[in-house]
């Protein structure tokens, strides 16, 4: 198993389950409110540590309760954490989702101590890069944070895996080039190659537009679709396994991290696609972030029940 360090946002979300999600001006009641561990940086963390992977995780969060929970909920899982920085003067990430009865979500993010996970933070914590083979970062910290991580891994000769999300409006000159692979969602690839829509044609014209900028490999998350992968002038589509969906948060993050596990673990980009996508749909059967989850375990059960 090679080494995997995960950069990103540590967040307590705060889950409000609604019948529908509200528009502007609306009021309506909610039938559940749950505080739950999250954060896309901690979530694909938490995710490649219960799928067994070796895993250590840069980030910040504040010296406060929610903190001290997040940390716990991380090394419960068996990501190393004793670079995770403690901000006095910040609280700890928030995220207020609204979760509806068919699963699907809108979430708002007060960065809180996040912001902190900055260039000086990440150049103190260089032992952590140069002991990694695979560097998983998202787009909830500074985005100088970011590419400075991308520079780095690549400075470093490093496969780096770039989930970006939230997409911002392009990525500068020499980004894409140093991009192993990058996973995006239909919206964030819209954003960021300028595709028309989320039609399949659409999205692999997207994707191609970022393979002809530098990026090695494309990967498209295409929700209830399945998922898309682009390299070598090859496009594969790879359908969903058939669940009921009770709530979609964290299938983006595990999905991705399940992929760099698989990779991890020696497996094809093909074979790491069918692994994630297992791991992905188990998480949506389940309500949170990171309790939803699955365990390695659950992934072999299902992959022994649809063999036998």
């Amino acid at each position: 198993m090679k080494n995997i360090l995960v950069i990103g946002s540590l967040n307590m979300d705060i889950v409000l389950q609604v019948d529908v999600i509200p528009v502007a001006g609306e009021t309506v009641l909610g039938s559940d409110l749950r505080y739950s561990c999250g954060g896309k940086g901690a979530n694909q963390a938490f995710a490649a540590g219960r799928l067994n992977g070796n895993v250590e995780m840069l980030g910040c969060v504040g010296r406060d309760g929610f903190g001290d929970e997040i940390i716990r909920n991380l090394s419960s899982a068996g990501v190393k954490i004793d670079a995770i920085g403690r901000i006095e003067s910040q609280n700890t990430g928030t995220a207020v989702l609204n979760v509806e009865k068919s699963g699907n979500n809108n979430i708002v993010v007060i960065a809180g101590a996040n912001k902190c996970c900055d260039e000086a933070y990440l150049r103190m914590n260089d032992e952590a890069f140069k002991k990694c083979d695979y560097i998983l970062l998202q787009m909830e910290i500074p985005l100088v944070s970011a590419w400075y991580a991308i520079n780095r891994g690549k400075e470093l000769g490093k496969t780096v895996i770039l989930n970006p999300a939230p997409a911002p409006d392009y990525l500068p000159d020499g980004i894409p080039g140093k991009l192993d692979c990058i996973i995006p969602n239909e919206t964030e690839l819209i954003r960021l190659s300028k595709c028309k829509d989320d039609s399949i044609d659409e999205m692999r014209i997207g994707a191609e537009k970022l393979i002809s900028a530098g990026v090695k490999s494309v990967i498209v998350t295409l929700g209830g679709r399945g998922s898309m992968l682009i390299q070598n002038d090859a496009c594969e589509i790879f359908p969903p396994i058939p669940v009921r969906a009770v709530d979609t948060t964290a299938a983006g993050d595990c999905f991705c991290a399940a992929y760099v596990v698989a990779l991890a673990n020696g497996k094809t980009p093909g074979e790491a696609m069918s692994f994630a996508t297992i791991a992905a749909g188990l998480t949506v059967t389940k309500r949170g972030a990171q309790d939803s989850i699955p365990y390695r375990t659950e992934i072999d059960a299902y992959r022994i029940s649809k063999d036998a």
